[in-house]
């Protein structure tokens, strides 16, 4: 009878164990408490890659136990058993890897130069050919007002080298609310899908700051993480007597490896103060600017993870001015080195999903990486309800 209610206690941990268990991290400061966002969190059995959201939160539905692997490029990394996450909602604190006194770096070459050796190294230690499974989200904000919301789940394969990057696009699922009006154009919605993945591989998004221009236009500074030791940062920023809508940019790297881990780059207000308005029919009069994408090396292989883009303008139409806002994000949930089979017919050539028609065979967004906060949920839900 002992033996077998053992035997009744071990088969009901192990179904336990084996059920579906939808669990959500919520990443804080330790010193500060505040959330903290762009971290990747890597869960080990299912090997999806997840980025928190401006709220610090990832969600995941998981099966069994799994090592969640935790790092941030200013954060100390943590690992910790999906066994030890006793509620829905788990905060997990992270130590800051910044400090005010991180060494400045004092080389031989010019910042620049080790710049270009970076992005050449970065092209050719990128691994392709390659799968990646893409979940793409876009806001659209025109007049001070959302107007327009699509999300899409995407498998690109990626082949080609060195400058010379390609893809394939198959489209898994993908959704879109709002109402399409003659004021959106399509030069301003959505990603360009065909050229995306070319720019990312080939860093076409630093090829200004390595002309030979750039330095009586730019300071190039590189710094050291204090705690973390592998890495390097570079910072670059406009000079004052510069002239332009130029960005500061701040670039992580691998110094061992030589490889960019993450780049950002915004135009501050101070640089957006000084531009001239302009008031000829057609231009964009930009008042928001910001990029970050990053990269993921787990030893093996070496890709874009993430990224995200926010412009803001005023553009100059006849007799008026239109205000519009796009908000784009793009995560890698999961990579595989191993191409996939398809037919020709069933290869997405649009440049944006926005003209789409709708294909929604499960709840993708709900495992899509990125989790939506609540303002974005929001959002969301109210462009849903005037569509329909």
């Amino acid at each position: 009878m002992k033996k077998l209610y053992l035997f009744f206690l071990l088969v009901l941990s192990m179904n336990l164990n084996a059920q579906s268990v939808e669990k959500s991290l919520i990443l804080r400061d330790s010193e500060t408490n505040l959330p903290i966002e762009d971290a990747t969190v890597f869960i080990q059995k299912t090997k999806q890659t997840l980025l928190s959201n401006t709220e610090g939160m990832v969600s995941f539905v998981l099966t069994g136990i799994s090592n969640i692997q935790i790092t941030h490029s200013s954060y100390s990394s943590k690992t910790l058993r999906s066994s030890t996450l006793k509620t829905a909602e788990n905060v997990i604190f992270l130590k800051s890897s910044i400090t005010d006194l991180d060494e400045i770096i004092v080389t031989k070459q010019h910042p620049q130069k080790i710049l270009k050796t970076l992005v050449e190294n970065s092209r050719k230690k990128l691994t392709v050919p390659a799968r990646l499974k893409v979940y793409s989200r876009e806001f659209f904000k025109l007049n001070g007002n959302y107007s327009y919301y699509n999300d899409g789940l995407m498998n690109f394969q990626l082949f080609g080298k060195d400058k010379n990057f390609k893809n394939t696009i198959l489209v898994e699922q993908n959704r879109s609310f709002g109402l399409l009006t003659e004021e959106i154009k399509s030069d301003v919605l959505g990603y360009n899908l065909n050229d995306i993945m070319h720019n990312y591989y080939s860093f076409k998004y630093l090829e200004y700051i390595l002309n030979s221009k750039a330095k009586k236009q730019f300071d190039f500074l590189i710094k050291a993480y204090s705690n973390n030791k592998d890495y390097n940062v570079m910072l670059i920023t406009p000079l004052e007597n510069s002239k332009g809508l130029l960005d500061d940019f701040k670039i992580v790297y691998d110094w061992k490896q030589k490889i960019i881990i993450e780049v950002s780059s915004f135009v501050s207000h101070s640089t957006i103060s000084n531009l001239k308005e302009n008031t000829a029919i057609g231009t964009k009069n930009i008042y928001k600017s910001i990029f970050k994408t990053i990269y993921r090396f787990d030893n093996d292989n070496y890709y874009l993870f993430s990224s995200k883009e926010e412009i803001g303008f005023e553009r100059v139409d006849k007799n008026k001015t239109t205000d519009i806002e796009v908000r784009n994000y793009f995560v890698t949930t999961n990579f595989s080195n191993q191409n996939y089979s398809y037919k020709d017919s069933e290869v997405f050539k649009d440049k944006t999903l926005y003209n789409k028609k709708n294909t929604i065979l499960s709840d993708y967004w709900n495992v899509s990486g990125l989790t939506a906060t609540e303002e974005e949920q929001v959002i969301i839900d109210q462009l849903a309800e005037r569509t329909n």
